[in-house]
Parts: structure tokens; C-alpha cells; sequence
């Protein structure tokens, strides 16, 4: 009855449209009262959820995704990668995705991919003739780079919620290879759909400007460097690296680009800040709510579920995916990591999954959840900055999600696509 109550009162306040982070909470507490449980045991968990030293890493990966968002990096990085791929047919929509290949592992924020990079791209796709459906779908897309290839606070934050089973390095080098595949995949999507409809390719502008954009764009891409090189080298601890990632763009979009002034300065921090009030709220509530799952056993009773279906370990991973995809569809990202964290991986250690190769799988699932209706937050912006009705995106944009899809399921059953990085600098 306790764990129906838990579920019960989520669901409604999601329903009347309370905040996740809320409806976490309220939620928990309301099960917390009906066990029997004092009530200050359920604030300590809500407490104990954000009282974690690698968390301080967040706000300084969100910042300083704010400042190279608001400080002209993206542009650069637009300029390299349309010199670099533009003359191939349909190049543009190349140039999406390698841009937000190089600028979500820069951000780590697929939300700031879209705004910075859709901004951009969209009204030049449009002005080239391209259909504006293709222009929003490819960014929508492919702004899911930024959660899977590193850094990504999403990783932190999975890193949490496995108690410590994963270390931060390893999980930034699993996602490596999984994000170029995935944005391998979706340029094979972008270039089909673009000679099918018939698009035209850019002029190559020649080595000589290639050179000089990639050049200018080196200062920003030495901070993704900066912050997994830190990390990985045993330099920084990942909050360590963080925040000099923050110093360093600071001072690339200050003294470098000289692109950031104090009005767009004060935008990045009041945006930092609220993206991080956000994350932190929903943390501490999914803490307590984590907690109640572990009381009413509902990793345990998962376990029993599934394999009392099936002992193929393919069916069990393939019904782990769909619950994950539908569950994407119509919930937050970083909720949906803390909750599901604790309740799947027990299942993967039952089926010798490694945490590393379910991390992957995990982050690109809900990252596709991010793409679709009715709650994907990546689809509504895109939507928004690109000036199109959802509706007309949702009709041609199954291309890319195929592509999404088959990136999926490779991770999901060949181990090495997301472990042998980790292992071979390990």
C-alpha cells in the first residue's frame, strides 16, 4: 500500500502539472508519514542527496557551458565544422551534427547545444533551402551529443546514483565512443534525407580558410581538453576540473575572443544559476524518493519481474530499453537517472552488464527521450527556436530517430563499443 501511495502521489501532482523536483518530494514524504517513519529521517535523506562532494563539479560545467554559450565559441565551432564537411551534398546538415558533436562536448548540455547551435544554424539552413522541418530535426537530434560525450554533468550525476560503483574518468572515456557513433549515425541520417530531398552541397572555401577557422576554434575546444584531460590524468578530481574549466572559458571569451562583455556576463551567471537551483532541487527530492523505492524493495521485486519473465539475457535488455524509452518520453533526465539507476542496475549485475556499458545505455535512451513528445524539452526548444509547430517536426523527423535507435542497440549489445576506452587507458 506504501509503495502504491508513493507512486499514487507522484503521478497526480505530475499530472496537475507540479514540478518533477515537487512531485519527488511531496511524494516521498507522503509515504514516509504513512510508513510510520519519522519525518526527520525523510529530510536527511533529501539533505544527504545533495550533501555530496562531486556534485560541486555541476555548477561549473553548467557555467561554463553558460559562458562559451553566451561568449562566441559557438560560432567558431560552427564556422570550422561548415569550412571542414559543408561541400559534401547536404552538408549543412552535416555541419549540425558535427558541430554539436564538438560543442556538446564542450557544454555538456543538450539544452545549450540547441540554443546556442540552432540559433545559429537554423535560419542559415533556411536561407540555403533547406525545408525548415529538416533544420529543426537535425539540431533536436543532435543535440543529445552533449549528455553522452564527456563532460556531461548527466554523467556525474549517473555516477551518483550507482553509490559510487563508477568512477567519474572511466565514465567520461565510456562515452566517447558511443557519442561519435551515435553522431556517425545521425550524419548518415542527415546526408540520406538531404540527397533524397534533393539538397544542394556548400563550395569548398579552401585549405588556407579551413586552416584559419580550425585554428580560431582551438581555444574552445581546448576546454572540453582542459576539463576530461584534468580528470583523466589524475590532475583534477572532476569538480577540480570544473572549475578551472570555468576560469579557462572565462578568460577565452574575455581576453581571447574578447566576445563576452558584461551584459551577456550577468545573463550566463543568472542562467547558471537557476539551470543549477534546478538540478540541485531535483537531486535532494530524488534522494528521499530513492530511499522509499529501496524500502518497498522495488529494485528487488524488478529483478524477480523481469527474469521471472525471461532468463534470455537479449529479451531482458531489449524490455529494459523500452521501459527506459517510454519513460523518457515523459519525465525528466536527470529524475529518470536517479530513480532507475537503483532499480536496473542490480539487473545488470545479474546479467554481467558492466555499470560503464549500462551508463551509456541508460544516457542515450533518455536522451531520445529528451527528442520526443509530450514532454521532450530538446523537441519544444528546438521547435520554438526554429519557428516550427511540433507537429510539422514530428512528421519527418522518424529518420533520425532510426538512427538514434541503431545507435542504441549497438551499445546496448556490443560492450566494447563503450568499454574498451576505459580499459585500455585505465
Amino acid at each position: 500500500m506504501g509503495l502504491l501511495l508513493l507512486l499514487g502521489v507522484f503521478t497526480l501532482c505530475v499530472i496537475i502539472g507540479l514540478p518533477v523536483a515537487f512531485a519527488l518530494g511531496i511524494s516521498a514524504v507522503a509515504a514516509i508519514s504513512y510508513e510510520g517513519i519519522p519525518l526527520l529521517i525523510g529530510f536527511q535523506r533529501i539533505v544527504a542527496g545533495i550533501n555530496v562532494y562531486s556534485l560541486m563539479a555541476i555548477p561549473f560545467f553548467i557555467f561554463a557551458g553558460e559562458l562559451m554559450f553566451h561568449g562566441g565559441i559557438a560560432i567558431r565551432l560552427v564556422r570550422f565544422a561548415q569550412n571542414a564537411v559543408g561541400a559534401v551534398r547536404g552538408g549543412l546538415g552535416i555541419v549540425n551534427v558535427f558541430s554539436s558533436m564538438l560543442f556538446g562536448g564542450i557544454s555538456g548540455s543538450a539544452i545549450a547545444d540547441i540554443s546556442a547551435l540552432g540559433s545559429i544554424l537554423i535560419p542559415v539552413m533556411k536561407d540555403k533551402g533547406y525545408d525548415a522541418d529538416y533544420a529543426v530535426n537535425v539540431t533536436v537530434t543532435s543535440s543529445i551529443a552533449g549528455i553522452i560525450i564527456p563532460p556531461s554533468h548527466n554523467m556525474i550525476i549517473f555516477a551518483l546514483a550507482t553509490g559510487g560503483a563508477v568512477s567519474i574518468p572511466k565514465l567520461f572515456l565510456a562515452g566517447v565512443v558511443p557519442g561519435v557513433l551515435m553522431c556517425t549515425c545521425l550524419a548518415v541520417a542527415a546526408y540520406i534525407v538531404a540527397v533524397k530531398r534533393g539538397y544542394g552541397a556548400e563550395k569548398f572555401p579552401g585549405w588556407t580558410v579551413l586552416a584559419i577557422s580550425f585554428f580560431s576554434a582551438i581555444p574552445g575546444l581546448l576546454t572540453a581538453v582542459i576539463i576530461v584531460g584534468g580528470v583523466l590524468s589524475g590532475v583534477f578530481t572532476a569538480t577540480e576540473s570544473g572549475a578551472f574549466g570555468a576560469l579557462y572559458a572565462f578568460v577565452v571569451t574575455v581576453v581571447v575572443y574578447r566576445s563576452l562583455n558584461w551584459a551577456t556576463f550577468k545573463v550566463a551567471v543568472v542562467s547558471s544559476v537557476r539551470t543549477t537551483s534546478m538540478v540541485m532541487i531535483l537531486i535532494a527530492c530524488a534522494g528521499a524518493f530513492a530511499y522509499m523505492l529501496t524500502i518497498f524493495r522495488v529494485p528487488n521485486l524488478t529483478v524477480e519481474f523481469l527474469t521471472g519473465l525471461t532468463d534470455n539475457p537479449i529479451l531482458i535488455l531489449l524490455m529494459i530499453n523500452v521501459v527506459l524509452l517510454m519513460l523518457g518520453m515523459i519525465m525528466d533526465m536527470a529524475a529518470l537517472i536517479l530513480i532507475c539507476t537503483p532499480i536496473f542496475l542490480p539487473i545488470m549485475n545479474t546479467l554481467g552488464i558492466d555499470p560503464l556499458q549500462f551508463g551509456m545505455i541508460l544516457l542515450v535512451n533518455l536522451g531520445l527521450g529528451l527528442c520526443t513528445p509530450p514532454v521532450g524539452s530538446c523537441l519544444f526548444v528546438g521547435c520554438a527556436v526554429g519557428k516550427l509547430p511540433m507537429e510539422k517536426a514530428i512528421r519527418t523527423i522518424w529518420p533520425f530517430y532510426i538512427a538514434i535507435f541503431t545507435a542504441l542497440m549497438l551499445i546496448t549489445f556490443i560492450p566494447a563499443i563503450s568499454l574498451t576506452l576505459p580499459k585500455l587507458i585505465s
